[in-house]
Order: structure tokens, then sequence, then C-alpha cells
């Protein structure tokens, strides 16, 4: 195709730029723009075919007509092109990419003539044309604007299908606008909206036209008036009329050959020639997505909220605490356009805060909008209404039922809720297909199966509708045993789904449970679907870390039993599971450890290996945050001994954890090493994790654990790369207890290798998700961390009340798992200050506590900790009694196999043989330790050794 060369007397203006093709000129404001021939030359093409697609080939013919290139050289200079004229910056968009079909050029365009430089309106060239006046800017809509035009060239027959207020008329008007001179002004706007007899719908747009009909049958002769025209034609707000407005568009679509038809209906006209393009709500901003305010400028939804907040009036200055609440808003109303300018335009009234907590109450129904909108969008309750009245008897009556549900549900879930001895399934699969049609209900794909959903505010219409209080009662009894039977079904893949994109699909049956167990546990409701309602969701609660909801529901459940529901299976579930949640978010109160032995007195009476074995890794966890380190080793036993009865890698993997970790604590290196590197090979096998058990990932605490052995045993490269890669593991499976654990134990290694910039950072990362999940030991851990590092980097003063706060803080929990390590810290924060015999006395206790409660691998360090607090009060015999606490950490180093331990009192005790002038004897005592160290050597203690060593050679 040969393209038309731009008439050098006109001028075309778009946006910004007027653009002078004869005098190879682009003007933006007056000021020229400097571009490449070659990008000039394309923009011209485009500019002079406004809406319609250039293809590659005849672009690449056009501007380089004697030279042979690739595409890559057209894209290049494409790409030029758009970057010059700031195309998709603040929402201007003027060139479109069609892929595998070419280029269109998209914005709307004017055209003068150079003799009296008189610009025009296109559409006021074309007075015939009746559009109404597009929007001065839209949001978010350009894509779908630029996709319509396309589509519509195509294929000649469109319906935009949506929700009522999602914005199709505006989408709409925009595309006659961006073809009105495509059509050559022959564009024409019908509102049908406004007929209530479905009669009235040919006459109507034959009077549009201006025809004067001569006879009864207006569509005959408005059909013979179009039979040759080019003409673009849209009908808008057809849902009411579907019937006849479907009929007028399939016989214009067949007997007129260049008409066009642009369509907007609540639900498609499916007639013959019809394509469907479903207009969906704007974006808005995820959940799960830490946002900014700059971020929340990015997403359509806030943008629209933002813009119509400030036209009416209100000087919203947009902070990052505000922005949550701005794209919380957005996402209550689904991001419906209406729905949105409605909520913006109360912020003037009742402030941001005010009008969020609004959203949850009917009012909001009511809110005025624009006096200029049609009566069907003053309110969302009128578009509502007008939706609500064009539905059948059956369909209002399902669509109350179906607001029992909270966010999505299966087609199988509503035909329970639904179907009754007078209503069969077939009558509720066609009305919930009726309803998708007619945009009452969404939905949505879900790997193979359909999801559907109510949007919040047809919900929140629907719950308001007059149901009898015996029907209301049946409904929610139905609805909370069809999502306990889900629970039962689904509750042991929920700690196999390692992802949080495999969880995705499962959180709207979780939104649903929770609405099950308000209703069970309140006025009128069942206790007893409740009580099994709420032991089927303890375990899921735990997969998902939603700790402080699981200690609320089994809480409320445990107090309701009674002698015909306690003492079983559900109260054992109950029961371990409170005694989890306690334990994670109170510390190792009583009331855990008591909940935790009823659900294993429970379980050993049941005699099943596998409840025993989900207990004791609790009660195992329990005594290690108590402190009680003997206990746990105890518990970890019994674990094994029981894990060795099943044939289950999970099972199995879980005793490897906890021995490994006991066994740690106790200093039994070597063993532990073994149990924990088994409990890594065990656990690849399965897809499944502990999460259920243990209310995190086993795997993660083994590798975790294993880090700090490998340090301990004189390996600081690997055991940083295995608390690194456990990091990473953990942030995949999106588990915010499992990543908190995972974190805790890496900042212990980074803090012993000396590495202070790397911890801080997962010490900061470890206080917003504590913070954020209710993890208050953790957030204590997180105070404490940073005080150490402190001390560390010589704000000893600054570190040491913050140690002391923190360790109040764990003491009253009780945490005791990590206070020996912290105390350490501590002791040496008080010696730094010039508080030595402060620090003595709490050395000399923490060694006690050590040897009764068992935590022994940080006795080595303990010892020679006190070593140097005893040489530096330099009182009679303190070379001695040095030099002792030395040689005790050096033999029980040895006999532990921590040889970090042991080089850092060689180093010490070498200095003190130096001192007394023994260089030969510190030189002997510290080169074979450093020897056997084959890595780390740019780790803080590696290098202090080899300080030493230089000074004694």
């Amino acid at each position: 195709m040969i393209l038309p060369a731009a008439q050098t007397s006109d001028r075309i203006s778009f946006g910004p730029f007027t653009l002078a093709a004869g005098e190879r000129l682009l003007l933006r404001q007056g000021v020229p723009v400097n571009l490449g021939a070659r990008s000039f030359d394309i923009l011209a093409a485009l500019a002079a075919r406004p809406n319609e697609i250039v293809s590659k080939k005849d672009l690449l013919a056009h501007v380089w007509p004697d030279v042979t290139v690739e595409e890559g050289s057209l894209r290049f200079h494409i790409a030029n092109l758009r970057k010059a004229l700031g195309d998709g910056k603040d929402g201007a968009r003027y060139i479109a990419t069609l892929t595998g079909r070419g280029y269109c050029f998209v914005a709307p365009v004017s055209r003068s003539g150079s003799q009296n430089n008189v610009q025009r309106e296109v559409v006021a060239s074309y007075p015939q044309a009746n559009l109404p006046s597009r929007l001065i800017r839209m949001v978010g809509r350009t894509d779908d604007t630029v996709a319509l035009s396309t589509q519509l060239a195509g294929t000649r027959f469109v319906t935009i299908v949506g929700t009522g207020g999602v914005g199709k008329t505006t989408v709409a008007v925009a595309v006659g606008h961006d073809l009105v001179e495509a059509f050559a002004g022959a564009v024409h706007f019908v509102d049908l909206g406004a007929l209530s007899d479905p009669r009235l719908v040919a006459p109507t747009v034959a009077s549009m036209l201006g025809l004067s009909l001569q006879s009864d049958d207006a569509t005959s002769s408005l059909i013979a008036y179009l039979a040759d025209k080019r003409i673009l034609l849209i009908f808008d707000t057809c849902e009411h009329v579907i019937d006849a407005a479907a009929d007028l568009a399939a016989r214009i679509f067949a007997s007129a050959p260049q008409a066009h038809l642009l369509a907007t209906s609540r639900e498609p006209l499916q007639v013959e020639g019809e394509y469907v393009y479903k207009l969906a709500p704007l974006a808005c901003a995820p959940d799960d997505l830490e946002l900014t305010a700059s971020m929340a400028h990015s997403f359509p939804a806030t943008q629209l909220f933002l813009e119509r907040t400030a036209a009416s009036g209100a000087l919203l200055d947009l902070q990052d605490t505000d922005a949550a609440t701005v794209a919380g808003i957005c996402r209550k109303l689904d991001g419906v356009p209406l729905a949105i300018e409605l909520a913006a335009g109360r912020v003037a009234s009742y402030g941001l805060q005010k009008t969020a907590e609004l959203l949850d109450e009917r009012l909001t129904l009511l809110w005025a909008g624009q006096r200029t909108a049609p009566p069907r969008q003053k309110t969302l309750q009128a578009t509502l209404d007008w939706s609500y009245g064009l539905l059948s008897e059956f369909e209002r009556h399902l669509l109350r039922r179906l607001a029992v549900f909270v966010s999505h549900f299966s087609i199988e879930a509503a035909l329970e809720v639904a179907t009754s001895a007078t209503v069969d399934d077939a009558l509720v699969f066609g009305a919930v297909d009726s309803l998708v049609a007619k945009s009452m209900v969404a939905a949505r794909p879900a790997g193979a199966t359909m999801r559907y959903r109510l949007l919040d505010t047809t919900r929140a219409y629907a719950l308001h509708l007059d149901v009898d209080d015996a029907e209301l009662a049946g409904l929610a009894e139905r609805h909370a045993t069809h999502y306990l039977r889900w629970l039962e079904e689904t509750g042991e893949e929920w700690p196999t789904l390692s992802s949080a994109a495999q969880r995705s699909l499962h959180l709207a049956g979780l939104a649903n449970v929770r609405a099950a167990l308000d209703w069970c546990f309140g006025p009128g409701g069942n206790t007893e679907v409740g009580i099994r309602l709420a032991a089927g969701a303890a375990p899921v609660f735990l997969s998902m870390s939603l700790l402080t909801e699981c200690h609320r529901w089994t809480a409320r459940a445990v107090l309701a039993l009674d002698d015909a529901t306690g003492g079983g299976s559900d109260e054992m579930r109950l029961q371990a599971a409170l005694g989890v949640s306690l334990m994670y978010t109170r510390g190792g109160k009583d009331a855990a450890r008591v909940a935790l032995n009823r659900s294993l007195a429970i379980a050993d009476r049941r005699g099943d290996a596998r409840d025993q074995l989900q207990i004791l890794g609790p009660l195992q966890q329990f005594y290690l945050r108590r402190g009680e380190f003997r206990a746990a080793l105890h518990h970890a036993d019994r674990c094994s001994v029981i894990a060795g009865t099943l044939e289950d890698t999970v099972s199995t993997t879980l005793a490897h954890s906890l021995m490994g970790i006991s066994l740690h604590l106790c200093g039994e290196l070597g063993r532990a090493q073994t149990a924990l590197e088994a409990a890594l090979r065990y656990g690849p096998r399965s897809d499944r994790t502990t999460t259920n058990y243990l209310g995190f990932d086993g795997r993660i605490l083994a590798g975790s654990i294993l880090a700090r052995t490998l340090w301990l045993q004189g390996h600081p490269d690997l055991a940083v790369l295995r608390a690194q890669l456990t990091v990473e593991e953990a942030e995949v499976l999106n588990h915010p207890l499992t990543l908190s654990i995972a974190l805790i134990w890496a900042i212990s290694v980074l803090l012993w290798v000396g590495d202070l910039k790397r911890a801080e950072e997962y010490i900061d990362r470890l206080f917003t998700r504590a913070e954020s999940h209710a993890l208050g030991p953790y957030l204590a851990l997180a105070r404490a961390f940073k005080g150490e590092l402190a001390t560390r980097r010589g704000n000893a003063s600054s570190g040491v009340e913050s140690l002391r706060s923190c360790l109040a803080e764990l003491h009253a929990a009780p945490y005791e798992l990590l206070t020996t390590p912290l105390n350490i810290s501590f002791v040496q924060g008080l010696a730094a200050t010039g508080r030595s015999v402060e620090a003595l006395s709490l050395t000399e206790e923490t060694i006690q506590q050590v040897e009764a409660n068992g935590d022994l691998c940080y006795m080595p360090e303990l010892l020679r900790v006190k070593g140097n607090l005893v040489l530096a009060a330099s009182q009679p015999g303190a070379d001695e009694e040095a030099e002792l606490c030395f040689r005790r950490s050096l033999e029980l180093s040895d006999r532990q196999g921590a040889r970090a331990w042991e080089l850092r009192t060689a180093v010490d005790l070498a200095s003190l043989l130096s001192a007394r002038g023994r260089h030969e004897a510190a030189r002997a005592l510290l080169q074979p330790i450093f020897a056997r160290f084959g890595e780390g050597l740019e780790t803080e203690d590696l290098q202090s050794a080899a300080r030493m060593l230089a000074t004694l050679n």
C-alpha cells in the first residue's frame, strides 16, 4: 500500500504538539522538537491516518523506499519517537502497537490550513455527529479505547459489557471521538437508557439520524437508509431493552455492510456478529503490597480517587501513611469508577479516615454524585436498583442467597446453599449464568474451574434485601456446613502449599470460614458446628501464620466445649493449636503449657502416633522457649521414637529438626549436624511441610540451626552461605513465622562472623514481620539485636540500656531461647561502660543458669568472657583464675567440637601467656588451632588470631 503524503498546506495538532509535515517541523507548545529524519517520516505517516492500522511493511516501504532494512530499525525509531513525544507519561497516548499487525496513531487530532492558521476540532467539523463531550482526561482506559477502536475496525460490531458504574459509556464516547474522523463525522450516539418501552428503540435511532419515517415499520426504513452508509452507531445502555436492541443490531449488521456498531450493556446482546469486550474495573493496589504515596499514583483506581478528591475541593496531601487507606477504599469498591468517584466526593466532608470507616455502612449506597449524571447513576443505590429491576424473581432470590458468601465461591458452594426441595441444580445453574451475563456476579477462572463473587457494593445491597429470619438462619447454617466439609476435604492440603501462589486459590474459602465462624459463635448460631469448624480451621491458620486469629477462634471454641463435645479429636486439635498460638504471640506462659498438655493427654489416650507427634513437637518448642533445654531434649527423644514407627517423611523431618536443635543447644555438635543434615535430606522428597505441627516449617529450622552448628565447628563461610540460603528458602514459602525464625538464627551467625551491615538488614526485616504479625517475643528479640549492634559499633551505653529492657521483656514472656547469648552481649556492654563488677556478677549468674537449664553450647564462651572480666578486675591471683577459666573453656570447646569458641579463647589465653613473657607457649597454643581453619580468613575472629600470631612471631 502507498501511504498518502501529508498535505503541505495542513498542520496536524494533537495534545501539545503541532505537526507541519510540509515544513518538516514538529512544535511542542510553539517550541521546535528535535526529531531525526526517519522518526519524523514515521510520525507524519501515522498522524496522516489517525485511528488506522499502518502495517510494518507499509511503514518500512514509506520511510526507507530505496533501502532494505530490518524491522528492528523501525522499532528503534518508534521507540525514539515515543520518547520524544512523552508517550505513556501522565496518561498521554499517541502511538499504539498492534502485535503482528503494525502501528496506529491513537491521539485525537485536529487540522488547520497554514494560510490562516485557524485550528478546528474534528467533531466540530462534522455537525451531524452527536457525541457527548468526552472527559478531559480518562484514567486507566487508554488501552481499552485503543483496543476497542482496533476491534471495531476489524469486526464491525462490539458490545462493551461490565457492571454498573464501571465506565462503559465513558469508554464508548471516547472511542466515538477517536473514530469520528475515520467515519467522516458519521458517528451517532443513541442513549437507550431513557427509554421505558422496547418498541421505541428503532424509532429513537431513526430520529437521532434525522429520518422522517413514512411507515409504521421503523426498523425496515432504518435498515434501508443504512444499507450503503459508512457509519458508526453507538447504542448506549441496552440492558433494559435488550431484546429490541439485540434484534435491531443484528439486522443492521447483516444488512448494512459498512455500518459499525458499538453497544454498551450489562450483559451481551448474544446475536450473530457480536464481539464482547468485557470492561474490567480499574486496577487497584494489591493488599499485600507495602504501598508508598508515590507507588499509589501508579494504580488507576487510586489515581482516579485522588483526582476526584481534589476536584471536590478536599486538600489531601497524600503521605505514605495514607496510601494504604486510599488503596483499601479502592479495593473495597472493587475499582468501580462510579463508586470511587462517589466515595472521593465525601473526603471534603468527612476526611479520609472517616470516609474509609463509612464504607462499611449502607449509607454509602446513598452518597450523591454529579447533578448531570443520569438518574440511574446519581447514587450507587440507584445504579443497583436499576440492575436489580432487570432480574427475574428467581434471580433476585438467588442473588440474596449468594450474598452469604464472602469473596469468591465455587459453583458447588452455590448449589449447596441455594438448592432446596423446590429448587434443583438446573435452575441454579441457569440463574448463575444469567447473573454473570448481567454483570451482577463476577466470574474468573481459577485453574481448571471458575470462581464467582459479588462485588462488595452489590453484596452490601443484597444483604439488605428483605428475607425471612428463618430462611437467613438456614442459609447461614448451610453455608457453615459446606465450609466445614471443605475444610475436612482440603485441610490436609494446606501444609503442602509451599508458596503464596499455591495458597491464593484457597484464601477465598478461608474468608468464608471466618464468616461461618462469626455466625456459629454469634446469637442464634450453631456452636456445635462452630467447634468442628474451628478445629478444622486451626491448622490452616497455623499454616498461614495467622496466629492471632488462630488464638481467637480456638479459645472461643474451647470455652464452648461441654461434656458432649469435649475429650475427643476436636478438643485435641483445638488445645494444640491454642497452645501453639499462645506460645508464639505471648511467650511461654502457663496457659500455653496447660493447653498443650491437655492436648497430649487426649492424644495419649487415643493412642494415635501421628497425633502424639503433632503435639510433642510444639511441646518441645515450648520448653525450648522457656529455657528448659533438658526437658526439650526429652520431648525431642520421644518424637524420634514415635517418628521411627511412621513411614512418613514429614514426621521424620520433624523429628530430626527437633532433635537437631536440642542437641545443638546442649553442645553435642557432631550429633546435631547429623540430625540436621538428615532433616534436610528427607525434606525435599515431600512437598508437605510441618507448619500444621509446629506453626512453622521444620526444614527451615533445620537449615538455620545447621548454619550455627557449622560456625561453631569452624566453618564460617559455609555457615553464612547456609544461613543466607535458608532465609531465601523461607522467603519463597511466604510464611511470616517461618521467615522470622530463619532471620533470627541467621542474625546470630552474622553477628558471630562480624558482618554487622547484613545483620542490621536482617534485623530490620525481622522487626517488620514480627510487628505486622503480633509476634511479641520476636519484637523484643529484634530490639535486643539492635542493642548488640550498638555495643559492637562503639555506642555501648545505648546498647546496654536497650539490652537491659529487652531482656526484662523476654524474661517476663518468658522467652529464654536466646537470653544466654544476649546476656553475653549485655555483659560485654557493661564491661565496655566500666561496670565490670555488675558484668562479672551477671556472667556467674548466667553460668549457673546454663548448668541448670542445659544450653551448654554457650558455656565455652561464657568461661572465656569470665576470664577476661577477672583479668580486668586486677585482683590478686587474677591471672591464675583467668587462665583456669580459659583452660576450662578450651577443654569444653574441644569436647564439643566448637572450634570457633576454641579459637577465641586461644587468642585470649595466648595474649595472657605472651604478657607473662611465654611467647613460645602462646604461639604453640594458637598456631595449630588457627591452622585448622581453611576458610573465613576475613572474619573478625580469624583476623584477630592472625594479628596475634604475627605479634608472637
